[in-house]
């Protein structure tokens, strides 16, 4: 097969399940407030895919490692999760909604960092870049985003519901035009408890996973600040989309950043420019000062996770890929990122723009723990690049 049809065949898969996120990121608490839910239960129910991610991903992508197999386990997960969210149809109140939340988060959530252990291992053998693949994921999530607002402006609610089964209907047919790969050389089976004993791992695990809940005040409340200081909508808008561009920048030069600097230098890149976005967003609401900060969006979530998977692609031992993968998610985008979220409103409501400098004191504790690991890996950067083709 050639590299151009495998990473087409790659990046549709990333297209299809970021035009979920697109609708439901946005749009999901919509629909929620349509069938009568209010505050308090929207939050819960948003809240618990994250606790559902530290509990199931780690189990499920241990199950496929076991196996030597990834495309399988991910066309199951697409079906589980088209019929998961096929059955918000019949709820009604919150209870049962919350119940079919936590069904089909169980699928949705560990499909993505199978999806990453497979391009990442797919990557390295056909001399691919990863962040070229990815990147159509961000792409999509704002398309899905952007035409959203317009599409389902004035209609019913239940379009939203539509829009979602569609477009994991197309993430399942896009898992079955995955790759196959062939199951990875065993070493000694030590599992998670092997994996989690691994100092350079858990330094990692450390510094990714303050770094990336940073972020909470931002995804939380970023929006609300903004019109409280009194910008408009399209402007914020805009602020937001400006900050995916920057995303995807990074991964269409993330190879050459790599090169020079390796996994966990990125890593502590990502984690200083989260220290300077989020000082300078607790100092000044003002659009001089937000302009050229969302352009740090590119360095501190596109560095932050173009490092953590070349680390783990690099760092897992033979057979524990997918694990690694799935550990990282569930413990920096599910569990910690879920409790900082959670904090988030609190130190909102009292200390206004300035909990952005909480988030800045956890953006600092992640970049030395980055630095720990650069201090560990003092040569790993001559590895560390993935192998990745320049486009024609």
């Amino acid at each position: 097969m050639t590299p151009i049809l495998l990473s087409l065949r790659l990046s549709l898969f990333y297209v299809a399940y970021f035009v979920v996120i697109g609708v439901v990121l946005p749009f999901w608490p919509v629909w929620l407030t349509a069938r009568g839910l209010d505050g308090a239960e929207i939050g819960l129910v948003l809240s618990l895919p994250f606790w559902i991610k530290l509990l199931t991903n780690p189990l499920v992508a241990r199950a496929a490692d076991r196996r030597g197999e990834t495309r399988r386990p991910l066309i199951l997960l697409a079906f589980g999760s088209l019929a998961g969210y096929a059955l918000f149809a019949a709820t009604a109140g919150f209870w049962s909604i919350l119940a079919v939340t936590a069904l089909s988060s169980l699928c949705f959530t560990a499909m993505l960092p199978l999806g990453d252990s497979l391009t990442v291992r797919t990557a390295a053998a056909h001399r691919l870049d990863y962040g070229r693949i990815r990147l159509w994921g961000s792409l999509s999530f704002i398309l899905a985003a952007s035409l959203g607002g317009a599409i389902f402006a004035g209609r019913s609610p239940e379009l939203i519901l539509g829009a979602v089964l569609v477009a994991l209907a197309l993430t399942l047919a896009a898992s079955f035009a995955l790759p196959e790969q062939r199951p990875a050389l065993r070493g000694p089976d030590r599992g998670l408890i092997g994996l989690l004993a691994d100092r350079r791992f858990l330094a990692f695990l450390a510094g990714a996973s303050l770094i990336q809940a940073s972020h909470g005040v931002l995804y939380g409340f970023g929006t609300l600040h903004w019109q409280a200081a009194g910008h408009a909508k399209d402007i914020i808008g805009w602020l937001w989309a400006e900050g995916v561009i920057a995303e995807i920048l990074l991964f269409v030069f993330g190879a050459r950043v790599l090169r020079r600097l390796g996994s966990a230098r990125l890593l502590a890149l990502g984690g200083a420019a989260a220290v300077l976005r989020w000082t300078l967003l607790g100092l000044s609401a003002d659009l001089p000062v937000l302009v050229p900060v969302q352009l740090l969006h590119g360095l501190t979530f596109g560095a932050t996770h173009l490092a953590a998977v070349t680390f783990l692609a690099q760092a897992a031992a033979p057979g524990l890929a997918a694990t690694a993968q799935s550990l990282y998610s569930a413990v920096a985008l599910g569990a910690v990122s879920g409790t900082v979220m959670l904090l988030s409103g609190a130190l909102y409501e009292h200390l206004g723009g300035g909990a952005f400098f909480v988030m800045t004191a956890l953006a600092i504790a992640g970049t030395m723990a980055a630095l720990s690991l650069a201090r560990r890996s003092p040569g790993a950067r001559v590895h560390e690049e993935p192998p990745h083709e320049e486009p024609p």
